[in-house]
């Protein structure tokens, strides 16, 4: 198992490579390249000097987080080849420079759904936030102002400002999908992308839907184990896998998440894991917590057990941190509240391997 982080580069991060690395037990860095728009190829040139800019703070870059997929290739529509050529040269250049896995996701539209960036919370901290009557009251381009206002000068991963025009449509077009269609794009995808993923050695690893209940209509599709077990079949290469997020799939009171751990590192299909923990006011109210399991729903023990007991071996990051002490950071991605979650998921994993023997 190797504990990262989740970096952005050219200015757009609060917290330094040089930070990161003084934060023990930390072996590397998520990165990505929100620059590029979605759909074109990452250049190489670009992704070899951040390699070297990375490398230069001693620590590695093996993982991407993540390569959009654009929303021709979602729909079905006849532009979708074009725009997978593109991600096929895009994983080879992520091959070319060491990436050994590439976290992405399948949501149509919308990437995740926060009613709060800043909730403030009984100890003083701020931490996103859900409440699903306010979120239904507002549509996507509500949010996405709202999501703008407290973002505090950095982007967001999901809401990038040139998806917002196409959006009202990009809506009204699903609406007129079935399930099955939605599923059948996804294998579409896969069955082209997957024997890049092989010559490159890079494994996939799709994240879960965020929320993973019904919104505004739209397709969902990783949200529980039954649902998992059908994406993961539809191509059927190790290669094809899950990154495990258990604040997504915990968001749901109705997901095992240390079951859900154990079965699908067990099978060798979860190259990825984001780690954090929330607290629930109702089945579809929460705020996202402090990692510690007192400070919210999922046994954080339990949880780390189902992926040691699972045999994991892939990469962990501490996701989404509160503000706390007074920083300044983008939404989630401050460095004091994710650093200590780093050194409290390490421990736990320590323990793990010293009270199981392995």
């Amino acid at each position: 198992m190797k504990m990262i982080l989740r970096w952005f580069p050219f200015g757009d991060d609060s917290v330094t490579l040089e930070q990161i690395r003084q934060i023990p037990g930390v072996s590397g860095v998520a990165a990505c390249l929100p620059e590029v728009p979605v759909g074109e190829v990452w250049p190489l040139e670009t992704l070899t000097g951040l390699k070297e800019e990375i490398g230069g703070a001693g620590l590695e870059m093996e993982v991407i987080e993540s390569v959009n997929i654009h929303e021709d290739i979602k729909k079905g529509l006849p532009s979708r080849d074009r725009y997978i050529e593109n991600y096929i040269k895009t994983m080879d250049n992520l091959g070319a420079v060491g990436v050994k896995c590439l976290c992405y996701n399948f949501m149509p539209v919308i990437d995740w759904a926060r009613s709060s960036l800043a909730f403030p919370l009984e100890d003083g901290s701020t931490a996103l936030s859900y409440r699903h009557s306010e979120v239904l009251e507002m549509n996507p381009v509500k949010i996405a102002g709202v999501m703008d206002s407290k973002a505090v000068g950095y982007s967001l991963p999901g809401w990038e400002p040139e998806r917002m025009g196409a959006m009202a449509g990009d809506m009204e077009f699903y609406q007129k999908m079935s399930p099955d269609e939605y599923w059948n794009n996804m294998k579409y995808f896969l069955d082209a992308v997957i024997p890049a993923a092989v010559k490159n050695d890079i494994r996939m690893a799709i994240h879960p839907d965020d929320p993973p209940w019904q919104l505004y209509g739209l397709p969902k599709v990783i949200g529980n184990a039954e649902n998992i077990r059908r994406f993961l079949k539809l191509n059927d290469s190790p290669y094809n896998g899950l990154t495990l997020c258990t604040g997504s799939l915990g968001a749901s009171l109705d997901n095992d998440i240390p079951a859900i751990a154990r079965e699908f590192s067990s099978a060798g299909r979860v190259p990825f894991a984001h780690i954090r923990n929330l607290h629930h006011h109702s089945p579809k109210d929460f705020d996202e917590s402090a990692h510690l399991s007192r400070c919210g729903d999922l046994d954080m023990f339990e949880v780390v057990r189902g992926f040691y007991e699972g045999g994991f071996d892939g990469y962990i990051r501490p996701d989404h941190g509160r503000m706390i002490w007074g920083e300044k950071a983008r939404p989630g991605y401050g460095l004091y509240d994710r650093a200590l979650g780093s050194q409290y998921l390490l421990g736990l994993w320590e323990a793990l391997g010293k009270l199981l023997g392995r």
